[in-house]
């Protein structure tokens, strides 16, 4: 019971604290909560007779740079709904937008114009083909398909240069 005291009193302390890890209040309410969770989780790990606040300061050290840590590896962005973070990842795919659709269909016009002997190997290469497998299904030299692969990307290029950035 002592123990759970002495957290409780330290709780504006820990919140103090919090300023200089992340000036985000919300950020900083969750920190403070889920330092004083995992302390009163671990209470078994403090040792009597030492630094209770230096403890707790490292508990939150160390989950502050967890939770950024992880942050960056699933590169979590901000939900407009609220300020709080979700683990969702914007989806930034040129098709997903409204106009998408349209940018697809003329992608798929601009290959289809494309000469058949340039693409054919082009597509199969696209579908996951290597060089020698086309060269060996088309009977045709692999330095003839690499060359064809080129001219198909090329042509397509020049006509896609609307969607250049």
């Amino acid at each position: 019971m002592d123990f759970d005291h002495e957290i409780a009193s330290l709780h504006d302390t820990l919140q103090l604290f919090t300023r200089r890890l992340t000036k985000d209040h919300e950020v900083s309410q969750d920190l403070v909560q889920e330092t004083i969770l995992k302390a009163l989780t671990y209470r078994n790990k403090f040792r009597h007779n030492t630094n209770l606040k230096g403890w707790l300061y490292t508990i939150m050290r160390n989950t502050f740079i967890n939770n950024y840590r992880k942050s960056k590896k699933v590169r979590t962005a901000p939900d407009d709904n609220s300020e709080t973070l979700f683990l969702n990842v914007p989806d930034i795919h040129t098709f997903s937008r409204p106009d998408g659709n349209y940018e697809y269909n003329d992608i798929n016009r601009c290959i289809n114009e494309v000469k058949e002997e340039f693409l054919i190997p082009f597509k199969m290469y696209t579908e996951g083909y290597k060089y020698h497998e086309i060269a060996d299904e088309l009977n045709i030299p692999m330095g003839t398909v690499k060359n064809r692969i080129f001219q198909a990307r090329r042509e397509i290029q020049k006509k896609l240069v609307a969607y250049a950035c």
